[in-house]
């Protein structure tokens, strides 16, 4: 295997299909890369060793970088995902999006974790169980033919790409104060809580409100993928205000929380039954262009950048054992990068009752954002949205 012939895919789009048409579309590339293109996913064996350490603060925040890009010529992006085993015995998975999103990625590991651990299980020695079949041919070596020109190329790929992978700013912690057992005792979605915390930590963050994207699935339908759930409304503008308003009386904020969850959980059926709008706008854009159409409407409306792009990855979408009695089997979720230069992406996954991972990523260039910065601020507004609720009735009316 030559390492340089990995690096290509790392680039735009573009770039890397035009190498693709000249450099790769005959002889004994063609045939190679070929293999890569009819498997079913890319296997990397990483000589790195990464994986939740308790007594290490930022072992979450390596592992998910390294996942997230590695190297940038030890993971094959296209491939719809490369599993990733590192020198002690952990392993993830980098997802290429086009084909699922994140649910069916998570559905798909569960899966594969599950029926490891619980079923088919491990020999006293650690050892698979089973008889290891022989007659399976052995691993072949691809054979490259890259000309000086294209090593140009590649060279010229691994620096876009290494220079996106270095301006990565990645923090994920575990949340262990509460989880969604005790978020669901306060009569709340637990979804609509974590939104309106990540609404109060970003206002706390940046001092000002922003466009935010929830996904939300829609996969009541047929081949449907994801709809928008627009998280910063009026009534979780007014909650953050309240918060933030030394005036305000925590009674006070408690209702217009109340509203602004509300709010939002409407916002997320509509759109899960297919009553959202940014599907449809997006439609109309495709047509806009396909017809030369030049819309005022689409211009303005879409001219916005999503500064905070959010997602919740569900866990125990299928019953094969119990998070509370086994802990350790737990898996942290995953993440994605920041979609705009100067804003934040956050994935979120409330696993059992007492634990909420978050993953939170950013860029190091923009002078606006950090991400562990961002963390606190999202540990500190779910502690006080809590906090609302612990307030007595009497101390709450004074």
């Amino acid at each position: 295997w030559e390492t340089p012939a990995k690096i290509s895919c790392g680039n735009s789009r573009l770039p890397w299909a035009e190498a693709r048409a000249k450099y790769f579309s005959q002889g004994r590339n063609r045939v190679a890369l070929d293999c890569i293109d009819r498997a079913a996913f890319f296997l990397t064996l990483d000589e790195d060793a990464c994986g939740y350490d308790p007594g290490h603060e930022g072992s979450l925040d390596e592992l998910a970088k390294s996942l997230l890009h590695g190297q940038c010529y030890d993971r094959w992006f296209d491939k719809s995902f490369t599993l990733v085993v590192y020198r002690n015995g952990k392993l993830g998975a980098n997802a290429e999006h086009s084909w699922a999103d994140a649910p069916i990625v998570g559905h798909l590991w569960e899966f594969m974790l599950a029926t490891d651990q619980f079923q088919l299980g491990y020999s006293r020695s650690g050892h698979c169980q089973g008889t290891p079949n022989t007659a399976l041919p052995p691993p072949q070596r691809l054979q490259w033919d890259l000309p000086t020109e294209c090593r140009l190329v590649i060279d010229a790929s691994y620096s876009v790409a290494k220079a996106l992978a270095d301006d990565v700013d990645f923090h994920c912690f575990r949340f262990l104060d509460f989880g969604k057992g005790r978020i669901k005792k306060c009569r709340t979605s637990p979804d609509a809580f974590v939104q309106m915390a990540l609404q109060l930590a970003h206002f706390r963050d940046k001092g000002c409100f922003c466009l935010t994207y929830e996904a939300s699935m829609t996969r009541l339908f047929r081949e449907g993928r994801t709809e928008t759930v627009r998280s910063c409304t009026r009534e979780a503008t007014a909650f953050v205000c309240s918060m933030e308003d030394p005036d305000a009386s925590p009674v006070e904020c408690l209702q217009l929380f109340q509203e602004a969850a509300k709010k939002h959980q409407q916002l997320y059926r509509l759109a899960m039954t297919g009553a959202g709008i940014d599907r449809h706008l997006f439609c109309l854009y495709i047509m806009s262009r396909y017809l030369g159409v030049d819309s005022p409407f689409l211009a303005q409306v879409l001219s916005d950048p999503w500064r905070l792009s959010t997602s919740q990855t569900p866990q125990q979408q299928i019953r094969m054992f119990d998070l509370e009695t086994n802990p350790d089997h737990v898996s942290p979720g995953g993440g994605f990068g920041p979609v705009a230069n100067d804003g934040y992406g956050v994935s979120y996954i409330l696993a059992g009752e007492h634990l909420i991972t978050f993953h939170i990523s950013s860029k190091y260039s923009s002078p606006e954002t950090d991400s562990k910065r961002f963390g606190r601020h999202i540990r500190q507004a779910m502690l006080d949205i809590a906090a609302l609720f612990d307030t007595p009735p009497r101390k709450m009316a004074n």
